[in-house]
Order: structure tokens, then sequence, then C-alpha cells
């Protein structure tokens, strides 16, 4: 496999502080690499070396002749005076893009609701993100740079753009918290801490049991780092049974390594808790109608939550799921119907928003102001322990909120609210700004958290994570429950696009809810529209085989190496005991990607 780019003993700081240290790595023709690490590790600054908007202090950075990036940034450098049909499709004509099958889908996927003669000055940022999303999709590239491709986009975009890069044969590198995304696209995961970035074979799940792993081996990690990586992988194991079959080479290693592990959360002890703090009734919506603008989000909908509820909101950007956690929350009153809380309810409700109203304000003070030791299911919890566990530590616990980064806002809030000690949590898309660090000791203490708890949220890593039922907003104006969770709800949408879709609508994008935008198609313009779709999806099946040839070939070489092994290692049944295990796993694996293999042959047949 040709090397595209290069890092070679690559030394990167800000200050005093190293971001990189002597970092020597690799992207291969059609490789797919996640990238990790906390907040501030310097992620970004890895991804602006590779592309060569910064130099190296020291080492070199070496790249194919003639290499296409495309890059996507976490700002855009947009001209206000330019259209989005200018920043988007580069003055393509409207017959030449809605006549190409894989153009006309990243628009009307990424720009729904996004008028294309509209001045960019006048967008939101996320509609900003998903132009200079779409606007790089739409070229050729050997290798795609994207850094936090999901934020703005809902479930259902997310599920789109992982089927997308998963089928391009572009190299890709990405910045992401999405787990799920992750798991969904990468074949490769970076790790950046510390100055240094390790290297993992497979996608999210793969890197936290490799990760443990080493962790176990060099049995050098401290305690608490253990058990939430243990618990983790407890939860990847016993979660949804789609996630536990993909990383197959992992199972037996995975079965030894938590074989002692509780389920992350004990359902049964945390709504006995719940209940006692809440009693029977928490908040009922009885018959209620609730409308913003001239657009009806709900008619005639009653909902229940219990003591102990753990429930996520699903819905397409403007449906209504922040307005539904305001109505929850007594924010925002309906037209018709009631909304009744508990008489023990105490509530707290984490928004979008991200301001302090006292900004001078230190961190440490704030916090004690509130309390100083608070209550969860395994016992008391100090203040500066809290802090600790969210990332408070040495001079952070002196600094202003008003100079906190966006997200040790985030995390500075959500720490805020569970100190108050609340009954009921209304979490509206808690995830935004977190590393996937920060995410998991979220989650780590909403495991224990005992109370009500209502997530909106486009994780779906997290969604399945942190609660026990998904209810979706489909525009029917009810609350529906959905039993197998987020795959129900891709699922009904996809019907409802096949169903609804109008035969043709007027190129250049019309106004309207987002929802309904997003269910356009648009009519081939040629007379054989037959014979184009088989023209795409021939192409499609080139590009999967390429693909799949690559790693056939990587698993074959792999294949190779282990029986030598084997055979060097006759007298040392440890050895001997773990090669056999990898050797096993690898063979599944190459088993299911020959499957792969006949299933995108046969079309070409």
């Amino acid at each position: 496999m040709a090397n595209l780019l290069n890092l070679e003993r690559v030394s990167k700081s800000y200050g005093v502080r190293p971001l990189l240290s002597d970092v020597s790595l690799g992207v291969g023709a059609g490789e797919r690499i996640g990238i990790v690490g906390r907040n501030g590790d310097g992620k970004t600054t890895l991804l602006r070396v590779m592309t060569g908007e910064e130099s190296p202090d020291e080492g070199r950075v070496s790249r194919e002749r003639g290499l296409l990036i495309g890059y996507l940034r976490q700002t855009d450098d947009f001209s206000d005076t330019h259209t989005v049909r200018e920043v988007v499709l580069g003055g393509r004509s409207d017959h030449e893009w809605a006549a190409d099958a894989a153009l006309r889908e990243i628009v009307t996927v990424l720009l729904a609701g996004v008028e294309l003669d509209r001045a960019v000055s006048g967008l939101s940022g996320g509609e900003r993100r998903r132009c200079g999303l779409a606007g790089l999709l739409i070229g050729e590239h050997d290798l795609i740079i994207l850094d936090e491709p999901t934020n703005h986009l809902d479930v259902e975009a997310v599920a789109w753009l992982a089927r997308h890069l998963a089928g391009r044969q572009s190299a890709l590198v990405v910045v992401t918290h999405d787990r799920w995304f992750l798991d969904a696209v990468c074949q490769q995961t970076w790790e950046v801490h510390d100055g240094v970035v390790d290297t993992y074979e497979g996608g999210y799940a793969a890197f936290v049991l490799a990760k443990a792993e080493r962790q176990r081996q060099a049995a050098a990690s401290e305690t608490r780092r253990q058990n939430l990586m243990r618990k983790e992988l407890a939860w990847l194991r016993r979660g949804a049974p789609a996630r536990t079959s993909k990383p197959k080479f992992r199972i037996d290693a995975a079965n030894a390594l938590i074989e002692d592990v509780p389920p992350p959360r004990d359902r049964m002890e945390l709504q006995r808790f719940a209940t006692q703090r809440l009693g029977k009734d928490v908040i009922d919506v009885e018959d209620v109608d609730l409308a913003r603008g001239d657009r009806t989000l709900l008619e005639r909908a009653t909902w229940r939550l219990g003591p102990g509820d753990r429930v996520g909101i699903v819905g397409v950007n403007g449906a209504g799921k922040t307005s539904v956690l305001s109505l929850l929350s007594g924010e925002l009153a309906p037209q018709h119907g009631r909304v009744r809380q508990g008489r023990t309810v105490v509530l707290q409700h984490l928004t979008q928003a991200l301001e302090f109203d006292s900004p001078e304000a230190r961190v440490l003070d704030t916090v004690e102001s509130i309390r100083r030791v608070t209550k969860t299911l395994d016992g008391e919890v100090s203040a500066s322990a809290m802090l600790e566990r969210f990332g408070f530590t040495g001079d952070k616990l002196t600094a202003r909120l008003g100079d906190l980064s966006g997200g040790e806002r985030r995390r500075f809030q959500l720490l805020r609210l569970l100190l108050t000690e609340p009954n009921v949590l209304l979490l509206d898309e808690p995830t935004n700004d977190l590393d996937i660090e920060t995410l998991n000791v979220l989650e780590d203490f909403l495991d224990g958290w005992p109370g009500t708890l209502v997530v909106v949220s486009h994780d779906r890593y997290f969604l399945e994570r942190v609660t026990d039922s998904v209810w979706a907003l489909l525009g029917d104006g009810q609350i529906s429950m959905l039993p197998r969770g987020v795959d129900e709800y891709l699922e009904r949408r996809a019907r409802e696009v096949s169903v609804s879709a109008p035969r043709s609508v007027e190129v250049g994008g019309a106004k309207g809810d987002t929802s309904a935008d997003q269910d356009r198609h648009f009519e081939q313009p040629s007379a054989t529209p037959r014979a184009r779709a088989g023209s795409a999806e021939e192409r499609t099946a080139r590009k999967a085989l390429a693909r799949l040839d690559k790693q056939l070939e990587r698993l074959a070489a792999r294949e190779a190496e282990l029986t030598e092994a084997l055979a060097a290692s006759a007298s040392d049944p440890e050895r001997l005991a773990a090669l056999s295990v990898e050797l096993t796993a690898l063979l599944e694996e190459k088993e299911a990607v020959e499957l792969d293999w006949l299933d995108a042959a046969s079309v070409l047949e």
C-alpha cells in the first residue's frame, strides 16, 4: 500500500507545552483513520501539521507528489458576499449537479432546508458547517481530513455520512468524539496524548479493548482510569447487539478481560432509590398541543415520565426536541392540555447556551458556594473530587468562568447542575464540545445517579449508553417509543422518505421545514434513469471491491506472520495461546471481508 503522507520524528510546541514529541506516522492510500484524545492535547495541531498549514518545530512531513488533500476545519473561510451555490457547488448549473446521483445526494442530505441562492452571511453556524462539509465532499481528493465533521448533524445525517465515507476510495483522517461514527467508519484509531500518538487497529470498540489490554499488561495505569475503561468494555460487550458483533477479533480477549465486571448500572437499584426520592409521580404530559410559530410540534400528545426513567429523544433538526425539553421544564407553556410535575421534583435543565451570569467568578469558589459534598448511589463525593473528575485541576481551579474554553464551559455547566442534587435531569445536547475521556466520566457519574433522565442528543453512542428507551418526534404530533432504539428510528425515517418523497422538486432549494426538505428527491433529467442508476451502482461496487481487496491483502499478510509466529512459539504455551486467539479472530474477520467481497462482486456479474 502506497503511503500518501508521512510524518518523520515530528515535534511541535506552543510556548513551553509540547503537543507533539518525536511523532512518526503514515497515511496509506484508502486507509480510514480516526483521531481521539482530550481537548487541548493536540489533535487539531496534528491535522494542521499534516496538511501543511503549520510547520513542525522539528522533523519532516512528506507528501506524495500531486497529492490532493481536502481539509474541513472547525471554522470556515467563506466570503460573506458569496451564495451557498457559489461556496458549495463552485458555479455548477442546476442541471449539471442534479443529473449526477452522487452530487445530488450530498446536496439533498447536507443542505436540506438551505436555499442555494441564499447569502452565506445569513447562515447559522451549523448551516455554514454543513455547507463546508458538502463543498468538500463534492470534490475529488486523494486524502480527506475532517475536524469534527459530525457537529451540527442529526442522527440521520451522521448515519448517511458514515456510509458515504466508508464507500469512498479516498483515504480519510478524521478527528471526532462521536464513538458510534468511529466504529462505523474507521479502520485505525490514533490517540493523541502527552505529546505522543498511540496507534490501534480498528474503530472505537477495538481501541478500547486494545488500550485496556496494554494497560493491563503494563500494570501501570491508575485505579480509577482502569475502572472507567473496564466499565466501558462491559458496555461494549453487553450493550447493543449491533455493536458487539463488529470487531470480531476481540471477543475471546474481551470475555476474559471483563468476566468479573458487572453491568454499567444496576437499573433496579437505581429505580428503587429514585422512587424513594421522587415518589410515583414525576412529569405527566396530558393531551398537549404545542406549536412554535406556524408549526405544530405536538397534537393531543400524552406522555408519562416515571421515577428512574432514562429516556432519549431523537428527531430531525427542527422537529421540536429542544421545545419538548422546555415544555417538560415548565419554561414553555402548551397551547392546550397540561404538564404536571410531581411535588418532590427537583429539576435541572442543561440548555445549549454556554454563557455565564457571572463571568468574573472563579471555578472553585462557584462550586463550593453550591455544595461542598454531593450524594450518589455509591456514597458522598466532595466538590473538589467532582472537579477533579471533570478535569478541573491545578490553575483551572482558580480560572475565571469567562476564560474557560467551550469544552470547559460545558463540563462546568454539567458539574454545577449535578452538584445541586436534582432528581430530574433534562440534557440538551450534553456531548457538544466534550472529548471522549470526559464523556466516559459523565457516563460513569450517570451510572450511579438515581433520578429521571431525559436526553436530547445526536450522539448515538451516548444515547444508547446512558438511556434505557428511545422516543422519537416523527412529525405526526406524537412522542413515539421505539423499542429497537435508533436503528428503528432510521428505518422508519427511510420508509417515510421512500413513501412521501415527491417525484420532482424545483432545484435550487425550496424554503420549508427541515424534515420535509431532507426528504426531497430529484427527478432524473435523463430519459434512461435505470441505466444511470445501474452505472452508479457498478461504480460503487468497484470502489468497494478495491477497498476490500486491500483489506484482504493486509489480512493475508498478517495471517502469514501469525502462522510463522505460531511455529516459532511451540515451546511457549502462553504465547502460543495468545497467538491462537488472534489467528482465530483474524480468520473470522477475513471470512466476513470475503463475504462482503462476494456481495460487491455479484453486482458486476
